[in-house]
């Protein structure tokens, strides 16, 4: 459903229920509800909904479900750029999740602000480290004053970041200023950093610029005038 507005600006009733083939028209109405309550689309007068604008954070659940082939594809690159012996940060993010089972059986060490790994630890040879600090619980992150302070102590071979948007104008860029913070603190004691962004994200800006286009490889799915403008990116393959 996310998908269908993030491609046109006003969906209506009846186009979710032929797209989405089998689903009556209750289940639609159910889950249009909870979209609007979560904030993050308006429902309209006539049966049709639209994305709503500005610098709300998606729940994480939500953005599990979006863009799924392009993020797999993504974490699968990322992972293959670990090395057994390596400390790795790993962010906040559901592209940043999608890591974990391709990390399986590397001796690492991995630390995190990502609260979902709890979930996905069992059977994995890697050392993992859980920051602390406040836990945001629609996008699973990990920030604030105590995360700051953690981070700053520490040194990765490697970071792996997460991004709301990738444009010209914006630079990188997140929807909060701890979020942030949190990754240009990472980006200062990291050997090499790596923003994860799938292409949904390029040409989208949020709130808070994180850091200037270019300044750190990009990791996107596909390949566009943007990033090829930055003269910094990867594409997964």
């Amino acid at each position: 459903m996310l998908q269908l507005l993030e491609n046109k600006e006003v969906v209506f009733l009846s186009d979710f229920c032929k797209a989405l083939d089998g689903v009556s028209e209750s289940t639609v109405r159910r889950d249009l509800k909870t979209l609007e309550q979560e904030g993050q689309i308006i429902l309209l007068r006539g049966g049709g909904a639209c994305l709503k604008q500005g610098s709300y954070e998606m729940p994480v659940n939500s953005k599990g479900i979006k863009n799924v082939s392009e993020k797999e594809q993504i974490a699968r690159y990322a992972a293959g750029l670990v090395k057994d012996g390596e400390s790795i940060y790993l962010d906040s993010g559901s592209t940043l999740y999608r890591m974990l089972p391709h990390l399986k059986g590397k001796d690492i060490n991995v630390i995190t602000t990502n609260a979902l790994v709890f979930t996905d630890m069992q059977d994995l040879k890697m050392k993992c480290f859980i920051i602390g600090g406040e836990i945001n619980f629609s996008t699973g992150s990990i920030v604030g004053a105590m995360t700051i302070r953690e981070l700053s102590g520490m040194y990765f071979d490697k970071a792996f970041l997460g991004a709301n948007g990738v444009s010209e104008r914006a630079g990188i860029s997140t929807h909060t200023m701890s979020e942030a913070e949190k990754k240009r603190v990472v980006k200062e004691n990291s050997t090499e950093t790596y923003v994860l962004a799938d292409s949904s994200k390029i040409g989208k800006n949020a709130m808070c610029k994180i850091f200037e286009l270019g300044e750190v490889p990009v990791i996107c799915d596909k390949e566009s005038e943007i990033l090829i403008n930055s003269g910094n990116y990867i594409i997964a393959k």
